[in-house]
């Protein structure tokens, strides 16, 4: 469902929004969409050159955002910021589940202890901020059956998943004991313009459009696993209908894709849309496999039921509107 210009966008116009991770992938086209709509909105951003913010995301709305350098951790910047704001888009985090695992301590603080903080700052200088939280489908782990719905267990099998299950019941308890306006949107593989391609911290899609842009093979690590994928507008539709539907207050729900691919087909229609590239299929690598969730796709049933969301993009459109997109900005991204 789309709702751009419509009636729920509209709602937004001449609020005061504040989004974490603003110049990363989904925060900028979150941002854009918003100014757009009238909102008056500031950025927070490290732009600390893992996590994937970039200046170059926001260019066409630069005179009409206010962008502040910072980073979550810094909870006394954060108690300035969200003074008076109305929307709390709260999609800051670190998304690497290698990085996770390899430097866990700092997954720990960015994806937990940064949230605990946050919430606090919210709840002691602005408690009646409306907050929506990007959470992952990676906390749920490897599925016991599919589709994935929200009563699955949570066992997630990375330092990452942990860490943002953990951020998301943040979320919960300052809705349940505190009377919060706190919500969890679960997505899962997102995609689209702006999204990290120099390599694959964001998503292993990522890295595959670069090299078939610059054309040069890649690999495909498996091939069988079967996926749904979440194009970046349908994703902003939903974290936009989540900040103005009262029922939404309190819930996690998932955002998946309406179609559900193995990875093999995905890189075939990559390379068809394209008009060329190539890849090989590789066995996973040893400090991949262990993590592997294999087969994962997610029942948004009930994100359609509270906020009136589904998914609305097809793959192939959504890639070759991100082809499109990378093919005129790819210095701006590697």
């Amino acid at each position: 469902m789309g709702v751009s210009g419509n009636a729920v966008e509209a709602q937004l116009a001449g609020r005061r929004i504040l989004i974490t991770g603003g110049l990363g992938f989904i925060g900028s086209n979150l941002a854009i969409r918003l100014v757009n709509a009238g909102a008056d909105v500031t950025l927070v951003d490290s732009l600390i050159p893992e996590y994937g913010g970039n200046l170059r995301s926001v260019v066409s709305i630069a005179n009409d955002v206010r962008i502040n350098i910072s980073d979550v951790r810094d909870e006394y910047s954060f108690a300035y910021l969200i003074r008076g704001q109305d929307v709390l888009f709260n999609l800051a985090g670190q998304t690497s589940h290698i990085d996770s695992m390899t430097d866990p301590q700092t997954d720990l603080a960015i994806n937990a202890r940064a949230q605990l903080s946050i919430l606090e700052g919210c709840r002691r200088h602005n408690p009646g901020v409306t907050i929506v939280f990007a959470s992952t489908r990676q906390i749920y782990g490897r599925p016991q059956y599919l589709p994935v719905d929200e009563n699955h267990p949570i066992r997630p099998l990375d330092v990452n998943g942990v860490n943002k299950a953990a951020a998301e019941n943040f979320h919960h308890v300052y809705h349940d004991v505190y009377g919060m306006r706190t919500s969890a949107l679960r997505l899962t593989n997102t995609y689209g313009p702006r999204m990290r391609i120099k390599d694959a911290r964001q998503t292993f899609l990522g890295v595959w459009i670069r090299r078939v842009l610059e054309g040069t093979p890649f690999e495909v690590w498996g091939g069988n696993q079967l996926r749904d994928f979440t194009f970046v507008d349908d994703v902003v539709d939903a974290l936009i209908l989540a900040a103005v539907r009262p029922a939404c207050v309190g819930t996690a729900l998932n955002l998946g894709g309406h179609e559900v691919f193995s990875l093999r087909v995905v890189a075939d229609l990559l390379v068809e849309v394209n008009g060329g590239g190539a890849y090989a299929i590789e066995d996973f690598p040893d400090d991949r496999k262990a993590i592997e969730i294999g087969d994962f796709h997610t029942e948004s049933s009930k994100a359609a039921s509270i906020l009136g969301w589904r998914a609305s993009t097809p793959l192939r459109d959504g890639l070759a509107r991100t082809l499109a997109f990378f093919r005129e900005n790819l210095d701006h991204y590697l």
